[in-house]
């Protein structure tokens, strides 16, 4: 049994290079080998290098590393040179092509692939936020939603609330109905984060009528009359007068165009 070890140095936790360490060293017959890693987090320093110089030279290993720092990076690669330690640079050689390609200076920042997974996983968060308080379904999410939609049916608010959470938006939508009370927490969350949908009648006349029959019912039901989505459309003007929100008509505008809007007023509104 053949004894390796490696050394995974990085400015950073380290995890991309043990990853691909992992991957190589998975190619082979690791029974018959004995594979041993020492990781070494945030070289930042040339005092950093040097330890792991003298580390690889004491337990006599190879050094794989990720450093984006681009004078830590040099030093470190004519230190291995110099003590003919075998080495491998996971993202110099690329991010060096990429920077050709590109012609553009890269950030040289440890850790950014950790912020992008914050990123990611605040995505998910605010996702699973529009889920649970979609259509209104518990009044505890307003106090802490970036953007609370209301409107009546079918004015796009799931869709949207969707959408805006592909932005990193937690958001809440409140259907508003005459004969259903809106939660009271509504009426006393700040009026900046409330955005109410507004819609021409004769528009969501013919909305309702299709959903009415996609659903395979008549088109003729009281959810699609005119009297019925006029006195819906006073209740609403009603709410949102109490509200004191911003109104955006939906009538002919796309999600992405009315996810705009919305994005633009509440960012402006927190300049």
């Amino acid at each position: 049994m053949k004894n390796i070890k490696l050394i995974i140095a990085s400015d950073s936790v380290g995890e991309t290079a043990e990853l691909v360490t992992k991957a190589c060293v998975s190619q082979f017959k690791q029974f018959n080998h004995h594979v041993e890693t020492i990781r070494v987090p945030y070289i930042e320093t040339i005092q950093n290098v040097d330890d792991v110089i003298n580390l690889a030279k004491e337990q006599q290993t190879i050094v794989v590393y990720t450093l984006v720092k681009p004078e830590i990076r040099a030093y470190m690669q004519s230190e291995l040179a110099l003590n003919n330690i075998q080495n491998v640079d996971i993202m110099g050689p690329l991010m060096n092509i990429l920077q050709d390609v590109l012609k553009e200076v890269p950030l040289n920042e440890p850790g950014m692939v950790h912020k992008l997974d914050e990123e990611y996983f605040k995505k998910i968060e605010a996702i699973e936020f529009a889920v649970k308080y979609d259509d209104g379904k518990d009044p505890r999410g307003l106090p802490i939603a970036d953007i609370v939609l209301i409107g009546v049916s079918r004015t796009s608010k799931t869709p949207l609330s969707q959408y805006l959470a592909h932005k990193r938006y937690k958001v809440m939508n409140v259907p508003l109905v005459p004969e259903v009370d809106p939660p009271e927490m509504l009426f006393n969350i700040d009026p900046k984060k409330c955005i109410a949908l507004k819609i021409d009648p004769n528009k969501l006349n013919a909305i309702r009528k299709e959903r009415l029959v996609q659903l395979g019912l008549s088109n003729d039901a009281n959810y699609a009359r005119d009297q019925r989505i006029l006195e819906e459309l006073e209740y609403f003007e009603e709410i949102v007068s109490r509200i004191g929100c911003q109104v955006i008509d939906v009538s002919n505008k796309a999600i992405e165009e009315t996810a705009n809007e919305i994005i633009n007023i509440i960012e402006n509104q927190s300049n």
